[in-house]
């Protein structure tokens, strides 16, 4: 049964052309069983039922010229007297053709067509007997319903077909809208991945150029330095290297929820631990809090570290030698603040300003980015009397 349904699928002119030689038979064992003297000419009678098997064989694939034939061959009927027989079936198949697959003009001919189909033949071919006006009413009313069945049964099925067209289409439109969703998530996860590893390699490597550049001056003048330096590297790297194992573990599908040496995201509290880092490694920070400290949303706590990481990190890049810091944590009742300065030579104004050239001022692209995200703002530039400030505000409250 499969087999013969797939066969109708593939081949529906061939299927309707074995419809279309059945009905051109029923139509000429008709004729020839009634007498085809009795019902009118019996040559146009046959030329009728050759036409309308035309129509039945090419339905499919010329719907509104077979409507046409249609039409023409129903009219020859009635000018030649080739009374109605089975052959006129085709008229249904093809009204119904047209409501299914037709365009709006023929779908609305072929019901007018289909209506007015009835009344013309009892004018041309009036019912025997004496059945009065209102029976005659009723014979033409009932001999039309067929064909407006066929139409609404076309009709309806047009209309289940441009429904689910609408929804296969509105799947396909879903679809792509999650995928370009998915490629938007992930394109945000990759820079938000990429600041979290610039914000540690570059604190960490600058922490651990300067101590080593200061261990190379003072190894022979003063050992017990040295050493010092030194072990501030080691522990500086070690710490990187637990930061870049927690974010490459996120990237690794479960394996974050298994390993537990990941360290947990930096706070607001781990702030004045980066400061004494950044003392130790040669450069004097003021650091200051001010307003009562309270719990903060956790986006909030690391923008704020992220922040001050990189700022400290900036100032020891571009500051110059003799240069000092301050941090400045203030505790709003809506919002944190947090205030960087330093009285350095500050940074080259396309750092700043222009987002960054030939590479450089990912820094503060980065700190503009996770400002951003939380809903902040971010005021960077040179400082009145010399040096750079970075001034942030974070809300409380979650960017909407």
């Amino acid at each position: 049964m499969q087999r013969v349904y797939d066969f109708i699928r593939r081949h529906p002119t061939w299927v309707d052309g074995i419809w279309a030689v059945i009905l051109f038979g029923m139509s000429v064992a008709g004729a020839n069983g009634a007498g085809g003297a009795r019902h009118g000419n019996e040559v146009a009678l046959l030329v009728c039922a050759v036409l309308m098997s035309l129509v039945v064989a090419l339905r499919r694939r010329m719907p509104e010229k077979m409507l046409l034939l249609a039409v023409a061959t129903g009219l020859g009927q009635l000018v030649f007297d080739a009374r109605v027989n089975p052959s006129d079936f085709a008229m249904l198949v093809i009204i119904y053709t047209c409501a299914v697959s037709g365009p709006r003009w023929a779908s609305r001919f072929g019901l007018i067509g289909g209506l007015l189909a009835a009344p013309l033949a009892q004018l041309r071919w009036p019912t025997a007997g004496q059945i009065g006006t209102t029976g005659l009413i009723l014979i033409t009313v009932f001999q039309m319903v067929p064909f407006a069945l066929a139409w609404v049964l076309g009709d309806s099925l047009r209309t289940r077909r441009a429904y689910l067209a609408q929804l296969e289409e509105r799947a396909n439109r879903l679809e792509k809208e999650r995928e370009a969703q998915s490629k938007v998530a992930v394109a945000a996860e990759r820079a938000r991945i990429a600041r979290e590893l610039h914000d540690v390699v570059a604190h960490n490597v600058s922490v651990m150029v300067v101590q080593a550049d200061g261990a190379a001056y003072v190894l022979d003048q003063a050992p017990d330095q040295a050493k010092k330096a030194l072990e501030t590297i080691s522990g500086t790297g070690r710490q990187a290297l637990a930061e870049m194992r927690r974010l490459l573990g996120v990237l690794r599908t479960g394996e974050h929820e298994e390993a537990g040496e990941y360290v947990p995201q930096p706070d607001v509290e781990q702030i004045e631990e980066l400061v004494d880092e950044v003392r130790t490694a040669g450069l004097p920070v003021d650091f200051r809090v001010e307003g009562t400290p309270r719990p903060l949303p956790s986006g909030v706590e690391l923008t704020a570290y992220r922040i001050v990481q990189e700022a400290l990190t900036n100032t020891r890049k571009h500051a110059g030698p003799n240069a000092g810091a301050s941090v400045r944590l203030v505790y709003f009742d809506d919002g944190l603040g947090l205030l960087v300065e330093d009285d350095g030579k500050g940074a080259p104004h396309e750092l700043y300003e222009d987002g960054g050239a030939d590479g450089r001022g990912h820094g503060l692209i980065g700190m503009r980015e996770r400002v951003g995200m939380v809903g902040g703002t971010l005021d960077a530039g040179p400082r009145p009397g010399g040096g750079f400030r970075i001034s942030v505000l974070l809300p409380l409250k979650p960017a909407h």
